[in-house]
C-alpha cells in the first residue's frame, strides 16, 4: 500500500520535529555561567602578602594547599608575546568567530569520519565555559551531546562578555604544570618570572603544557618544536628540563619577616600592611645573622630582635628568627615565653624608688644572705658568685647584683611587684607572688621579647604604657600610667650610667655607646637565655639569644650574647641622629652626694624632691634592731656520722648592737649575744631566742637537725 502524505500526517511529522528539536534545545542546554565581574570576585589567591609601613612587599605566605594560584593577572601584565603565542597554539581564529570555529570543527569531523587523529575544535570561549563550569567537561564527555553543550556555552559566553575578558580569564583560570593554576603561578613556578617579562619561548612551551599538562618533557619539547614552526628546535629539550626543574625562586618575596606572617597571614587573599620598616627589618636581621655566624652554632643558635618607635608605639623591625645553624628554625623568638633574668630589674627599683623606701644613692648590703621560703632556703648569687659588700642602689641595678635586688624585693613585697609587672604588660605571670616568691626579682618569671619592649617602652615614655602596634589598621588603645614619670627617669640614668656598670661590665663594654640609651642586660637561670633591652630618645630595641629548644648556651655572657646586636642596631638607628639624654621631670632635682665610709666616690645624684641627702652614711650599729643572721628559721641540719661531732657545732649570727642581749637556746642560757657562741643541739627542733635585760624576746628562729 503506497504512503500518502496526507495534511495530517505532515502536522504529526512537524510536531515530532518539534517535539525532538524542544528535547534537544532541553538537554543540551548549557549550565548557566556567571559574568566577568562575578568571576573576578570569586577569585582568590591560595597566598597572602605582608607589605611594610610604605607599601613594600616584605613577606607572603601559602595559606591555601588546595591549589597554587597567586593574584589575578590582567591582561595587560602578561607580555604579549605571551598572549599571542597561546592563543595562536589553541585558537588562532579567536578574534573572528563568535564562540565557535566552524572551520575547526568540520576538520575534527571530517578526521573523525576518516579515522584519522582527532585535532582539537574547542574555542578558548568554549574552554572557559567548561573551566566555569565544571561539568561541561566532566572525564570522558567527549561526544556530540557533550561537544553540542560546550558549543552553545561558548556561544552564550560571547554574548555577554568581551574578547579581552575572555582571554584574561582563560590566562588566569587555565592549569598548567602540578598545583599552578593561573598565568601567574605558571610564570613564578615554573620560570621565575612575572607575567610580563615572560619570552616567546616561554610562551611556546606554556602553550605546549595546556593540552596535557602533565605530559613529560620529550612530549613537552616536541609540542613547542611544532608551535614554533619546527626552526632550530634543538633549543627546546634544554629549555623544557629547565622549566620542570628544581622549583624556580623569585625576588617577589623577600622573605623578611616569615614568623610575623605565619602569625598574621591567617586566609587566602588576605593583603596586610604592617607597621615594620623594610629597611630596619633588613638591618636587625643582619646585625642578628653577624652576631649568631660569630658565635657559632655550637654556643648559641637562635636569636630575635624588635625595634619600636617610642612615640608612637609601633613595631619597626620585627625578627623572630634567621634561621642559619637553627634547629627549630619555625619557633617565632620574639613571641616565645622565656625566663627573664635580670631585665625585671628596673622596674623593681622603680617601685621602690616612687614608694620612696630607696633613692639611687641609697646604701644596700650586697653579701650572702639566705631567705626561708616554703619550699626550702633560697640562697641568691651574684653572676660571679662574688659579694661586693656595701653598694649604693645605683652601682647595683647597673650592675645587675643580685642579692641587694631580693633585699629590694622585701622592701617592696612580692605581691605588689608581680601586680606592677602584670600591668606593664608581661601576660606570662598568670600566678600570685607567692607562686614566684624572692627569685621574681631575679627574673624567674616568664615574658617574650615583644612584652620586653613594650615594658621599657613605658619607661622612655614617662611610665605610660600602651600595647605595641604591629599592623596599620590597629588601633592606637588609650596610654596607662604605670610608673611615675620620676621613678621612670630616675631608673632610665641609673641603667644609662656607664660609671655605675663599670664594676660588673667594665668601662668599655658593648653597652656603651657615644650617645645617651639606657639598657639591661639578663641571663636566665643555667645560661639559657640572654636579653639586652634598652632605649634611647626615639627607640626601643630588644634583643634575644639562646636556643630555642631551652638548652644552654656556652660561654656566652651578658655583654658577649645579645649586647653586641642591641648595639648595632641602636648605632645604625642614630647614625645621622645621636640619642639625646632627655630632660628631667619637674619633682626631680640633682645633688651633689659623698660617702662617709668612702664606700663610693663623690658625685652628682638624682633624687625626687624631698628625698636628697648629702652625706650618705651606714647607719650605727647602735641604731639597728638585733637579729639573728644564722641559722635561718626553718632550716634543716643533718648531723654526719663520718665527721667527728665536736666538728659540727653551728655557729650563731646576730647583727646589730648586741652586747646587751642574751641567747637562749630552747630553755638553756648560752650567754651573751655578742660572744657568738658555737652550739651543738640534738637531734629534733629548736628555739632560739634573742631577749633582752628584761626578758622580753625581740628576735626568734625554729630549726631543725636530723
Amino acid at each position: 500500500m503506497a504512503f500518502r502524505f496526507t495534511p495530517r500526517r505532515a502536522l504529526a511529522l512537524v510536531g515530532v520535529v518539534a517535539v525532538a528539536g524542544g528535547a534537544l534545545d532541553y538537554v543540551t542546554r548549557p549550565p548557566p555561567l556567571p559574568d566577568y565581574a562575578a568571576v573576578r570576585s570569586r577569585w582568590h589567591p591560595s597566598e597572602a602578602w605582608l607589605y611594610d609601613r610604605h607599601g613594600a612587599l616584605i613577606d607572603s605566605a601559602r595559606v591555601d594547599f588546595a591549589v597554587r594560584r597567586l593574584a589575578w593577572t590582567p591582561l595587560a601584565a602578561i607580555a604579549p608575546a605571551a598572549r599571542d603565542t597561546i592563543v595562536a597554539a589553541e585558537d588562532h581564529r579567536f578574534p573572528d568567530h563568535a564562540g565557535v570555529d566552524w572551520l575547526a570543527l568540520g576538520g575534527a569531523a571530517r578526521d573523525r569520519i576518516a579515522r584519522h587523529r582527532p585535532r582539537g575544535a574547542s574555542t578558548l570561549s568554549m574552554q572557559l565555559a567548561a573551566f566555569l563550569s565544571p561539568g561541561l567537561a566532566r572525564p570522558g564527555a567527549r561526544g556530540w551531546f557533550d561537544k553540542l553543550r560546550q558549543i552553545r556555552a561558548g556561544r552564550a559566553l560571547e554574548q555577554r562578555w568581551s574578547k579581552d575578558q575572555i582571554l584574561e580569564a582563560y590566562l588566569n583560570l587555565a592549569g598548567y604544570r602540578g598545583e599552578a593554576q593561573g598565568i601567574g603561578a605558571a610564570a613564578l613556578g615554573l620560570f621565575g618570572k612575572t607575567p610580563a617579562s615572560l619570552s616567546r619561548d616561554d610562551a611556546l612551551l606554556l602553550a605546549a603544557l595546556l593540552p596535557d599538562p602533565r605530559a613529560d618533557a620529550a612530549t613537552l619539547a616536541r609540542r613547542a618544536c611544532a608551535l614554533a614552526g619546527r626552526r632550530d628546535c634543538a633549543r627546546f629539550p634544554a629549555a623544557v628540563a629547565a622549566m620542570l626543574g628544581p622549583a624556580r625562586s623569585l625576588a617577589l618575596d623577600p622573605g623578611l619577616a616569615p614568623h610575623l606572617s605565619d602569625r598574621l597571614l591567617t586566609r587566602a587573599g588576605l593583603r596586610v600592611t604592617t607597621t615594620l620598616d623594610a629597611g630596619l627589618q633588613r638591618l636587625a636581621a643582619a646585625a642578628l645573622r653577624r652576631q649568631l655566624l660569630g658565635l657559632g652554632g655550637t654556643r648559641a643558635r637562635d636569636g630575635a630582635a624588635v625595634v619600636v618607635d617610642n612615640a608612637s608605639g609601633d613595631v619597626l623591625a620585627y625578627v623572630g628568627g634567621i634561621g642559619g645553624a637553627s634547629t627549630a628554625p619555625a619557633v617565632d623568638n620574639a613571641a616565645s615565653y622565656r625566663q627573664a633574668g635580670s631585665t625585671l630589674k628596673p622596674f623593681l627599683y622603680a617601685q621602690a624608688i616612687e614608694r620612696r623606701y630607696l633613692t639611687p644613692a641609697s646604701i644596700l648590703d650586697d653579701s650572702p644572705v639566705q631567705l626561708d621560703t616554703a619550699s626550702g632556703l633560697y640562697v641568691p648569687q651574684n653572676y660571679d658568685r662574688g659579694f661586693k659588700g656595701p653598694v649604693s642602689a645605683r652601682t647595683a641595678l647597673a650592675g645587675s647584683l643580685n642579692v641587694p635586688a631580693v633585699r629590694t624585693l622585701l622592701l617592696v613585697g612580692v605581691e605588689p611587684f608581680r601586680d606592677r609587672l602584670w600591668d606593664l604588660g608581661y601576660r606570662g605571670l598568670v600566678e600570685d607572688g607567692a607562686y614566684y616568691g624572692f627569685s621574681l626579682a631575679l627574673g624567674s618569671a616568664e615574658v617574650t621579647l615583644l612584652e620586653q619592649a613594650a615594658a621599657y617602652r613605658a619607661l622612655a615614655q614617662g611610665g605610660w604604657w600602651r600595647p605595641l602596634r604591629l599592623t596599620h589598621d590597629q588601633p592606637a588603645a588609650s596610654s596607662r600610667a604605670i610608673v611615675s614619670p620620676a621613678a621612670a627617669w630616675i631608673v632610665g640614668d641609673m641603667i644609662a650610667d656607664p660609671n655605675a656598670r663599670a664594676a660588673t661590665f667594665g668601662l668599655d663594654s658593648a653597652l656603651r655607646l657615644p650617645f645617651w640609651a639606657a639598657v639591661k642586660t639578663g641571663t636566665s637561670k643555667a645560661m639559657r637565655d640572654n636579653w639586652c633591652v634598652g632605649y634611647s630618645d626615639r627607640f626601643t630595641v630588644a634583643v634575644w639569644v639562646g636556643n630555642a629548644e631551652g638548652d644552654p648556651m656556652r660561654a656566652v655572657s651578658g655583654t658577649s650574647g645579645a649586647a653586641p646586636v642591641w648595639r648595632d642596631i641602636m648605632m645604625a638607628l642614630h647614625a645621622r641622629s645621636p640619642s639625646r639624654e632627655p630632660a628631667p621631670p619637674a619633682n626631680v632635682e640633682a645633688v651633689r652626694i659623698a660617702f662617709a665610709d668612702g664606700t663610693e666616690e663623690p658625685r652628682r645624684d638624682w633624687f625626687l624632691r624631698g628625698t636628697a641627702q648629702t652625706l650618705i652614711a651606714a647607719a650605727p650599729a647602735a641604731a639597728r634592731r638585733p637579729r639573728f643572721t644564722t641559722p635561718v628559721a626553718g632550716s634543716v641540719y643533718a648531723l654526719d656520722p663520718d665527721i667527728p661531732i665536736d666538728r659540727q657545732r653551728l655557729g650563731i649570727g646576730v647583727s646589730g648592737a648586741a652586747a646587751a642581749y642574751r641567747v637562749l637556746l630552747d630553755a638553756r642560757d648560752l650567754g651573751p649575744a655578742d660572744h657568738a657562741p658555737l652550739i651543738l643541739p640534738g637531734p629534733g627542733v629548736h628555739r632560739l631566742r634573742l631577749v633582752d635585760l628584761a626578758g622580753r624576746v625581740v628576735d626568734q628562729v625554729m630549726f631543725t637537725v636530723r
